[in-house]
């Protein structure tokens, strides 16, 4: 039996980074800060909150993609993995910073 690797997880929640208040998307799991795009790995598969490491993950590029928008490259500061978020930089609720999102396009070395 396939295992289900999404789970909706769509909380809001205070930035561990930057302390702001991040309001729940309202249509898929929110897994970082719109402000500093800053998440916690705590996920093994989307949504599942499964993952011990608990560690910042810093947003430290950003890839344009033509089907979902802009992915976000995240580094997590305590284990070192390197993680792919969907941007939500259309979002009706909280948008992602789409200013600090394209000034990531510009980092390629990370």
């Amino acid at each position: 039996m396939q295992q289900k690797r999404f789970s909706k997880n769509d909380n809001g929640f205070i930035c561990k980074n930057c302390g702001m208040e991040v309001l729940p998307l309202g249509y898929t799991s929110r897994n970082h800060c719109p402000f500093c795009l800053c998440s916690l790995h705590v996920d093994i598969n989307p949504g599942d909150r499964l993952n011990g490491c608990g560690g910042i993950l810093r947003a430290v590029s950003a890839i344009p993609d033509p089907k979902k928008g802009y992915i976000i490259i995240h580094k997590c500061d305590k284990c070192g993995k390197v993680v792919r978020n969907k941007a939500a930089h259309e979002a009706k609720v909280q948008p992602d910073n789409l200013d600090l999102i394209i000034k990531l396009t510009a980092v390629t070395d990370y």
